[in-house]
């Protein structure tokens, strides 16, 4: 596998960790009440960190050859 595909492929994962992350927290928000949105929101904020660092990896390590 090529580095560009394997670099695509990490930034699938960045992008739906952050889609799961806006999910989550629209959950946690609007729809589940008490201790488990407090839960579901903390998964999502990691998901969203997550999948920040990744998209900033993919950003700043540049074009591959």
């Amino acid at each position: 596998m090529s580095e560009s595909m394997l670099k695509m492929y990490i930034s699938f994962a960045g992008i739906i960790s952050l889609f799961l992350a806006v999910g989550l927290i629209y959950l946690s928000r609007y729809k589940i009440k008490g201790f488990l949105s407090i839960l579901i929101a903390v998964f999502a904020y990691l998901f969203m960190i997550f999948g920040g660092i990744i998209i900033l990896y993919i950003v700043l390590s540049g074009p591959t050859a």
